[in-house]
């Protein structure tokens, strides 16, 4: 069964996990492309739901 990861940033399926990756709460991230991370990591909780 093929593992599949989402985007947090652009919501597009992933079928692997990439080398655009970013580490928050001890949850990887991963992201189709640079741009996504870039967005990701300058507002990370723009796109994590709040725990809670």
């Amino acid at each position: 069964m093929e593992k599949r990861i989402k985007d947090v940033v652009c919501r597009v399926w992933l079928k692997n996990e990439t080398k655009n990756s970013v580490e928050k709460d001890g949850k990887v991230y991963y992201f189709c492309s640079p741009k996504c991370k870039a967005k990701f990591e300058k507002e990370p909780d723009k796109y994590v739901p709040l725990k809670g």
